[in-house]
C-alpha cells in the first residue's frame, strides 16, 4: 500500500509534478473512488452466503421505503374525487315520440328522456323514498286538505328563464284539462291551486289523500314556451322532439335516419343546474326495434349501457365482466282483468276463484320471467308504497278449482275434457296486447285453465287497437300489466261501467 500521496499517483500512473494543487487533489479524489469500486467488487466473495442475503434484504426493504413513503403520503393526504366531462351511452328499446311530462306515461324513451331534461316538485331517491327536487320545503296543514310547496330561488329553465310558481300552476293545470289528453289528469283531478307567492304554491284538496305527495313527482314544463300552444296542437309542437327543461341535462341534437326514425339523442350537462352541474359532461341515448338489435350493438362497443333487459337475454351478452348488472323491483304488476258485463259465465263468483286456485303463478314467473319476479296477490303491490295488502293468498289447488266449478254447476264433461252446464260451454275469451312477455303468459294460462276443464280462446291486439277495445268496453277477459299508480286504481272519480275486476290469482310483480 502507498505511504504517501506521491506514491498514490505513482502507483495510478499519475505524475502530477509541476501541477497545481487543485489538480492533485481531483486526481486523488479519482483514485480513491476507482479503489472503493474494486473494493465492491470484491465485496461477495469476502461476505459469506447469509451476510449476502442479509445486505440484499436490507437494500431492498430501504428501496422499498424510498419508493412507499411518497406513495403513502399521497394516498393518505389525498382522496378519489370525480371530474367534470367524460361521456356516457346507453341503449334503450323504443323511439321517443313525446318528451313532454304530460304525454310521456305510455313509451319508456319518453320517460327517460323526461327524467334527464325535466324536474319535479319532488322526486324519488334510491331507496324509492320521495325528496326534495324543485321544492325547497313543504307545509301539510292540520287537516290534511291544504298543501303548500315553497320553489328553490335558483332553478332556471335551460334557456336562462327562472322557473317559478307560475311554471307549476301551468303545467298542473294543462294536465286537468281533458282537451290535452294528459294521463297525468286522474292525479290532478279536484285539486285546486293558488300562487302564494313567485316561489310558492299552495294545493287545496277536498278529501284527505295520504298519497298526494306522490303526485309531485310529475315533472314542469315551461309556461313561457308552451302558454300559445292550443290542445289540438299540444301533441304536435316541435318541444316535444327539442325539448326545453329544467332538469341536468339539456337537449343537443338528435338524429334521424333516412325514414325519418329517431335513432339518437345527445344531451350536454346543464352547467347551470340548481343542484350543481353533473359530472358526466355528454350522454348520448341510441333506440333500437328489439332487444336483440340493442344487445347486437353492445357486443359491438356501440354503447356502453343497456336499459330495461330481460333477463332471458342476459346470457347473449358479451363482456360481461365489465358490466354492473342491476336487478330493479319495478312498480309493475301482471293480471288478468275480468269484464262480467260481456260475460255471464266470469259473473259467477265460483267460476272466478276456480281459476285462481287452478292458475299457477310459479309456472308463469319460471318460464316467462325466467324466476325474475314475484307471487303478489292484490293490485297494492308489497313494498312500493310503504303498504302491505294483507291479501290472502290463494295457492294452486286443482282439486279445489274443479269442486269450485262443480259447486257453480259446470260438472258435465264434454269434448276435450271442457266441461258444460246444460248445453252451454265453459269458455271465455282472453284478450292479450301484441307483446311476447304477455302472449306467452296467455298460452301457459290456457293449458292451466284446461286443466280444470275451461276453454279459453286467444285474441291478440295491438295497443292502438286495444285501447279503442277498453274505451268502447268491448273485452270479456284483458291479460295485461298495469304500473302501480293507485290513484287511477282506487281513487278515480269519472264514472265509468267497465267493471274490470283483477283476478288476485294471476298477479305477479315483474322484476328486470
Amino acid at each position: 500500500m502507498p505511504k504517501n500521496d506521491s506514491q498514490l499517483d505513482d502507483f495510478f500512473g499519475f505524475k502530477p509534478i509541476g501541477e497545481k494543487e487543485s489538480n492533485k487533489e481531483s486526481f486523488r479524489e479519482i483514485a480513491v473512488k476507482k479503489i472503493n469500486a474494486a473494493r465492491l467488487e470484491l465485496l461477495p466473495k469476502i461476505l459469506s452466503k447469509k451476510e449476502r442475503y442479509l445486505i440484499f434484504s436490507l437494500v431492498l426493504i430501504i428501496l422499498g421505503s424510498v419508493i412507499a413513503v411518497p406513495f403513502s403520503s399521497f394516498y393518505h393526504f389525498t382522496k378519489i374525487a370525480p371530474d367534470y366531462g367524460g361521456s356516457f351511452s346507453e341503449g334503450i328499446v323504443g323511439e321517443p315520440r313525446y318528451i313532454n311530462p304530460l304525454l310521456s306515461q305510455t313509451n319508456d324513451a319518453d320517460r327517460d328522456l323526461v327524467s334527464l331534461m325535466f324536474s319535479g316538485i319532488l322526486q324519488y331517491n334510491k331507496a324509492g323514498k320521495l325528496i326534495p327536487d324543485l321544492a325547497k320545503s313543504y307545509e301539510i296543514s292540520s287537516d290534511g286538505l291544504n298543501y303548500t310547496v315553497y320553489l328553490k330561488e335558483n332553478a332556471k329553465w335551460h334557456d336562462g328563464e327562472p322557473l317559478t310558481a307560475d311554471d307549476i300552476i301551468f303545467t298542473i293545470q294543462t294536465a286537468q284539462n281533458s282537451d290535452y289528453g294528459s294521463a297525468q289528469r286522474i292525479n290532478w283531478y279536484g285539486v285546486e291551486l293558488e300562487k302564494v307567492n313567485d316561489y310558492a304554491v299552495m294545493f287545496r284538496l277536498k278529501n284527505k289523500y295520504a298519497q298526494f305527495l306522490n303526485s309531485w313527482t310529475i315533472n314542469i314544463l315551461p309556461k313561457h314556451l308552451w302558454q300559445d300552444i292550443k290542445p289540438i296542437n299540444f301533441a304536435l309542437s316541435e318541444f316535444n322532439l327539442k325539448p326545453i327543461g329544467s332538469g341536468p341535462y339539456k337537449f343537443k341534437k338528435l338524429k334521424k335516419d333516412k325514414l325519418g326514425r329517431i335513432q339518437s339523442y345527445e344531451l350536454e350537462s346543464n352547467k347551470n343546474f340548481y343542484d350543481g352541474r353533473p359530472y358526466i359532461g355528454n350522454v348520448e341515448i341510441k333506440f333500437y326495434n328489439s332487444e336483440d338489435e340493442m344487445i347486437d350493438a353492445y357486443n359491438k362497443n356501440d354503447v356502453s349501457s343497456l336499459s330495461s333487459l330481460s333477463s332471458k337475454n342476459l346470457d347473449k351478452i358479451k363482456f360481461k365482466k365489465r358490466l354492473s348488472i342491476k336487478n330493479l323491483k319495478l312498480p309493475r304488476y301482471f293480471a288478468v282483468f275480468f269484464n262480467q258485463n260481456q260475460s255471464k259465465i266470469l259473473s259467477d263468483k265460483n267460476v272466478r276463484l276456480a281459476m285462481n286456485y287452478g292458475a299457477d303463478k310459479q309456472e308463469i314467473i319460471q318460464k316467462v320471467l325466467n324466476n325474475n319476479g314475484l307471487s303478489v296477490n292484490s293490485p297494492m303491490v308489497d313494498g312500493i308504497i310503504d303498504i302491505q295488502s294483507g291479501a290472502k293468498p290463494y295457492e294452486y289447488d286443482l282439486e279445489q278449482a274443479k269442486k269450485l266449478l262443480a259447486d257453480a254447476g259446470w260438472n258435465l264433461p264434454g269434448d276435450n275434457g271442457i266441461l258444460q252446464k246444460k248445453d252451454e260451454k265453459l269458455s271465455v275469451t282472453l284478450t292479450v296486447p301484441l307483446l311476447s312477455d304477455l302472449m306467452d303468459t296467455a298460452n301457459i294460462i290456457k293449458d292451466q285453465w284446461s286443466k280444470i276443464g275451461i276453454e279459453v280462446k286467444i285474441t291478440t291486439l295491438t295497443t292502438p287497437e286495444l285501447q279503442q277495445a277498453i274505451k268502447e268496453r268491448n273485452l270479456r277477459g284483458l291479460k295485461s300489466y298495469l304500473n302501480a299508480d293507485y290513484t287511477c286504481l282506487f281513487y278515480s272519480p269519472l264514472p265509468s261501467n267497465l267493471n274490470f275486476l283483477p283476478s288476485p290469482f294471476l298477479l305477479g310483480n315483474k322484476c328486470q
